[in-house]
């Protein structure tokens, strides 16, 4: 499992509140490091990343995270809290992929979908899935390539298409498992019509070892209609944002009076140039 990648969510108002009812709801957790506008908790060994500032988008069901559980009696478990304050969108139920399913968003508008099934061919217990909607709808197998060939130690794991009478094109992916360096995620298309798109309210951490990385990343994450943003965040040409930084981030911020040099240094930037972090 890598944990060099990541989900951050933008929860303002709310990181200390919402890092107690994750580590409440999937047990296995604990706080790993609070800073003044960041709280990074552990669920099950995996990092996640709660902001308390950025950008004014909500999150939406454009990217929701599968939780594998072992049994309907987990899966159920993890229903009850997350349900509360929230919204159904696929309800519990038996369905033929699996014994107990459901998809929902919580009060915090962040979208889990429960499985109950084997996880020993998961890499981990947490996976963001992407949805391809809108404009993007048909661009799930073309993303699946263009990351897998970005990323080293990438791989396409299985891809099923939609079937004659599933109820959408059988062009389009109906669920696909993939993995960046390590990372397991998934994607699917839908022709639906959503009222959601990717946005920026949640993203994708990157730590990088050197700048050469950076660089790499930065540079194809944002060609071909992506863009750059600030402070190390960029959105790629599907919509999807990321965010590219280097590991020793944690370190300088370890340092108040020398983290906080390094933070002005930071908003002064677009792609992060680690010398210029390190000469603050």
């Amino acid at each position: 499992m890598n944990n060099f990648i990541y989900p951050c969510l933008i929860i303002k108002g709310k990181t200390a509140e919402a890092a107690d009812f994750y580590i409440d709801t999937f047990g296995d957790g604990k706080v790993a490091q609070t800073a003044p506008y960041v709280i990074q908790i552990e669920l099950s060994g995996q990092k996640l990343m709660l902001l308390n500032d950025g950008p004014p988008s909500i999150p939406n069901p454009a990217i929701s995270f599968m939780v594998i559980s072992e049994t309907a009696e987990e899966t159920e478990r993890y229903w009850n809290k997350l349900i509360a304050d929230g919204q159904v969108l696929m309800p519990l139920d038996s369905y033929d992929w699996s014994a107990k399913y459901g998809w929902v968003q919580d009060k915090f508008n962040i979208s889990w979908q429960l499985f109950t099934g084997s996880s020993n061919e998961n890499l981990q217990k947490f996976s963001p899935m992407l949805l391809f909607v809108g404009a993007n709808a048909g661009r799930a197998e073309e993303a699946l390539h263009f990351y897998t060939k970005l990323f080293p130690e990438s791989a396409i794991q299985s891809v099923m298409k939609y079937a004659e009478g599933e109820g959408d094109r059988t062009d389009l992916i109906k669920h696909a498992r993939f993995s960046i360096d390590g990372f397991a995620a998934m994607a699917m298309d839908s022709s639906a019509d959503h009222h959601f798109s990717f946005n920026d309210s949640i993203s994708l951490v990157v730590e990088c070892d050197n700048q050469d990385e950076i660089d790499n990343y930065w540079d194809q994450l944002t060609a071909e209609g992506g863009h750059e943003v600030a402070c190390g965040w960029l959105t790629d040409k599907y919509g999807v944002s990321w965010q590219i930084v280097p590991k020793i981030w944690a370190k300088l911020m370890k340092d108040p009076e020398r983290g906080q040099r390094a933070m002005e240094a930071l908003w002064k930037m677009k792609k992060v140039i680690i010398a210029d972090l390190e000469n603050a």
